[in-house]
């Protein structure tokens, strides 16, 4: 079971973890030993609340497919459990970004002596640069 909240949480037959063989440079561990994660789950056919559903399908994130399933790949730790719990570790952040609501921004006008330092630092420099060319006779 992974808790997502204080009231969300998904059983361990909603999410699907596979040991494959992780890649990268081999060594006597890597070729051998299938220690990577491959996560899928299914968002549609999740227990997840219908605002979760729609945020999750919602976010324009490589890993979700266009029917709606996660996959997450962990392969960076060197055992097969450690893997696996940062895999699901990986799907719960990413289930609790989608439900963040982002601050609405409002565009703002800069202020008379912002525009005037800006317009100054630019006269220096202009100044600064124009010393730097051939010198005339």
């Amino acid at each position: 079971m992974l808790k997502i909240s204080n009231t969300v949480t998904l059983q361990s037959w909603e999410i699907q973890l596979t040991a494959i063989r992780a890649q990268g440079a081999g060594g006597q561990n890597v070729n051998k030993v299938s220690s990577a994660i491959h996560l899928q789950f299914d968002i549609q056919h999740s227990t997840l609340p219908a605002i979760y559903k729609e945020r999750l399908l919602a976010l324009k994130d490589s890993r979700i497919s266009k029917q709606g399933v996660i996959t997450i790949k962990a392969q960076q730790f060197r055992t097969q459990e450690q893997n696996k719990e940062d895999a699901l570790n990986r799907l719960a952040e990413l289930i609790q970004s989608a439900m963040v609501i982002q601050k609405a921004r409002r565009a703002t006008k800069p202020t008379r002596a912002s525009k005037e330092r800006r317009l100054k630092a630019k006269d220096i420099r202009s100044k600064t640069k124009s010393l730097r060319g051939r010198i005339k006779d």
